[in-house]
C-alpha cells in the first residue's frame, strides 16, 4: 500500500512494459518495469497501482546518474555487446613491419649463405647392394620345406620361414623371424638375396608395408582438421608441408655438409615460422605479434641452449645412430646437431603459446574496449600462467612417451637416480626439455607485452566519459575472470 492511499484499495501486480523516451530511442531512455518495486534503467522506483504511477523516489544511484549526461543509444548498445576489434592503426602496422623486416632479411641472407652446394653434401648410401633388390611380396602361409644343404637345418633357424607370392604371380620362400608373426595375405617388404645364396628361401623379411594405414590416418587427420578448423585448418596443413619442404631441402643438406648448426637452426626456425604463422593465421597485426614473440623465444632458447650444451658436456654421440652418422658424413658436428635439434624441438610449442597470448589480448580488447593496456597485460598473463602450467609438463611427457624403451632400459641398471638422469643417454633429453621450457616460459610475457602495446587503443565515449573497464585486481565473490565488479555487470551497469 502506498502512502496516502485509503485502506482496502486493491493493489494490482505490475505488468512488464517498456516506455520509450520522447526521442523514440528505446536504448537511450527506456524505462522497464516489472513487478511492484522493480527499478528501471536509471534506478527509479516504478510501480503500477490501480494504473496510477508512483512519483520517483530519489536514490543515491539515481542522483549519481542524473549528474551525468546520457549516452547516445548507439554507443550504449554497441559497447554493451562488445564486438570485433578494429584493425590496428597504420602507424602500428608500420612499426610491426619494421620490426619483422630485419628478421626477414636475415632469414633470406642466411638461406643464401648457408645453402650447401651439391658437392658438399655427402652422397646417399644405397640401401641394397648390387645383385639384390627390395620387393613387395604377399605372405601365403608357412613354408613346408624351409631348408636345404646350403642353409642351416636348425629348427629355430627356419621356424618363421613363409611362402610368398611375388609381384609377377610366382611363389617363393622368405626367411623371417617368428617374432614378427606374419599372417597369410599380409603385404611385406622382402630383400632378394638369390644371387648370393642358393636356397629355397631367397628372400629375407625386411619390414611391414604401412602405406595403407598411413594413408587412412593421413586422410582422417586432414578431414578432421578441415571439418573443425575449415579453411584455416587447410592453411595450417599447407604450412606444415612448407615446413617439411624447408627441412628436406635446406636443413638436412646443410647439416650434413658441415654448415654452422646454430645458423642452420635459427634460419630454419625463422623461415618455418614466417611461412606457418602467416599461412595459418593471415597477414594481420595479431599474427605479427605472435611471430615476434616466437622469434624472441627461439633466440633465448638458442642462447641458453648454447651454454647448457657446453656446461653439461652434451656431445650428441650418446646413441648408436649418431655415432654411425659421423662415419657416414664425416663433416657433421654432432654437438651442433644436438643444439640444432634443441632449437627446432621448441618451435611447435612456442608457436602454440605465442599465438594464444596474442589472441587472448585481442579478445580481451573486444570484451573491454576501454580497458587500459596494463589491465589487458595483467589479464592476459593470467591466461598465460595457466598455459605455462599445462605446457611445461607437456614437453616432459612427450619425451617420456618417445623414449620409453630407453628409460626402461636405464631404469633396470642398478644405479642411483641422479646417475640415471645425468647419464649420456638421458642427459641430452633432460637438457633439451629444460632449455625448451625456459624459452617457452619467457616467450609468454614477451608476446603478451608486445600484444598489449600494439592492440588498438581504448575507445573514448561521448563527453570524455569512459566505459567501466576490466579491473586488474580480483574482487571478493567475483566469478567472472576475477573482475571487480564482474565484466557483465561492468558492461550493463552503465549510465
Amino acid at each position: 500500500m502506498l502512502p496516502g492511499e485509503p485502506p482496502g484499495l486493491p493493489v494490482e501486480p505490475a505488468e512488464e512494459l517498456s516506455e520509450e523516451s520522447p526521442g523514440g530511442e528505446a536504448g537511450a531512455g527506456a524505462v522497464t518495469t516489472g513487478v511492484y518495486g522493480r527499478r528501471g534503467l536509471h534506478g527509479s522506483a516504478v510501480a503500477r497501482c490501480d494504473h496510477r504511477p508512483v512519483p520517483d523516489v530519489p536514490t543515491r544511484r539515481s542522483a549519481r546518474h542524473a549528474a551525468q549526461p546520457p549516452l547516445p543509444a548507439e554507443q550504449v548498445h554497441g559497447h554493451s555487446h562488445g564486438g570485433p576489434v578494429p584493425s590496428a592503426p597504420t602507424r602500428t602496422r608500420l612499426v610491426l613491419a619494421l620490426l619483422v623486416l630485419p628478421a626477414l632479411v636475415a632469414t633470406a641472407f642466411g638461406l643464401w649463405t648457408l645453402w650447401p652446394s651439391e658437392a658438399d653434401v655427402p652422397e646417399r648410401i644405397p640401401v641394397v647392394v648390387e645383385g639384390s633388390e627390395l620387393v613387395v611380396v604377399t605372405v601365403v602361409g608357412p613354408l613346408e620345406e624351409s631348408s636345404d644343404e646350403s642353409w642351416p637345418t636348425m629348427e629355430d633357424a627356419t621356424a618363421g620361414d613363409v611362402a610368398i607370392r611375388l609381384p609377377d604371380g610366382g611363389t617363393s620362400g622368405m626367411q623371417a623371424d617368428p617374432r614378427f608373426e606374419l599372417s597369410p595375405g599380409e603385404r611385406v617388404t622382402a630383400l632378394y638375396i638369390g644371387d648370393f645364396a642358393d636356397t629355397v628361401t631367397p628372400y629375407v623379411f625386411m619390414d611391414h608395408q604401412r602405406d595403407v594405414p598411413f594413408g587412412v590416418l593421413a586422410a582422417v587427420y586432414a578431414l578432421v582438421v578441415l571439418l573443425v578448423a575449415r579453411w584455416r585448418g587447410l592453411a595450417a596443413i599447407a604450412g606444415l608441408a612448407v615446413a617439411f619442404a624447408v627441412f628436406v631441402g635446406f636443413t638436412f643438406p646443410a647439416l650434413l655438409a658441415g654448415e654452422s648448426a646454430m645458423g642452420v637452426a635459427l634460419v630454419t626456425s625463422s623461415a618455418v615460422m614466417l611461412a606457418v604463422l602467416y599461412l595459418a593465421h593471415g597477414l594481420t597485426a595479431r599474427t605479427t605479434v605472435a611471430l615476434l614473440g616466437t622469434l624472441a623465444g627461439l633466440a633465448l632458447t638458442a642462447g641458453i641452449g648454447t651454454w647448457a650444451t657446453g656446461a653439461a658436456h652434451i656431445t650428441g654421440a650418446s646413441d648408436e645412430l649418431a655415432q654411425n652418422l659421423s662415419i657416414i658424413a664425416p663433416s657433421v658436428d654432432l654437438r651442433g646437431i644436438a643444439l640444432c635439434g634443441l632449437v627446432l624441438a621448441g618451435m611447435g610449442v612456442l608457436n602454440d603459446v605465442t599465438i594464444t597470448q596474442a589472441s587472448a589480448v585481442w579478445e580481451l580488447r573486444s570484451l573491454a574496449p576501454t580497458a587500459p593496456r596494463r589491465v589487458l597485460f595483467a589479464r592476459a598473463m593470467r591466461i598465460g600462467r595457466d598455459h605455462i602450467a599445462s605446457t611445461v609438463y607437456t614437453i616432459a611427457f612427450a619425451y617420456v612417451g618417445a623414449a620409453l624403451p630407453l628409460l626402461l632400459t636405464v631404469w633396470m641398471l642398478d644405479q642411483t637416480p641422479l646417475m640415471t638422469i645425468t647419464s649420456g643417454e638421458i642427459a641430452e633429453e633432460v637438457v633439451r626439455t629444460l632449455v625448451g621450457s625456459i624459452g617457452l616460459v619467457l616467450a609468454i610475457p614477451i608476446t603478451t607485452a608486445i600484444a598489449a602495446v600494439t592492440v588498438p587503443a581504448p575507445d573514448r565515449v561521448a563527453d570524455g566519459a569512459t566505459e567501466p573497464a576490466l579491473d586488474a585486481r580480483p574482487g571478493p565473490g567475483s566469478s567472472t575472470m576475477g573482475t571487480n565488479p564482474p565484466l557483465e555487470d561492468a558492461v550493463q551497469d552503465r549510465p
